[in-house]
């Protein structure tokens, strides 16, 4: 058996200069204030890091509050 061709994927996706849609996903576990904070922060954090891949492009926060 032989492969008859050969595809890579990664730039075959390239050429065709789509980005990978990511989501995030945050949460707390108590109603502390404290927890709201970390919960702000959790979505900064993801927004920023997605943001600074340039082949990802953020789909949607889920967050349970």
């Amino acid at each position: 058996m032989s492969i008859e061709k050969y595809v890579n994927l990664n730039e075959e996706r390239k050429i065709q200069n789509t980005k990978r849609k990511v989501a995030a996903y945050c949460r707390v576990s108590t109603d502390n204030e404290d927890q709201a904070n970390s919960f702000e922060s959790q979505q900064r954090y993801f927004r920023q890091y997605i943001e600074r891949n340039p082949d990802w492009e953020l789909f949607e926060v889920f967050a349970d509050e």
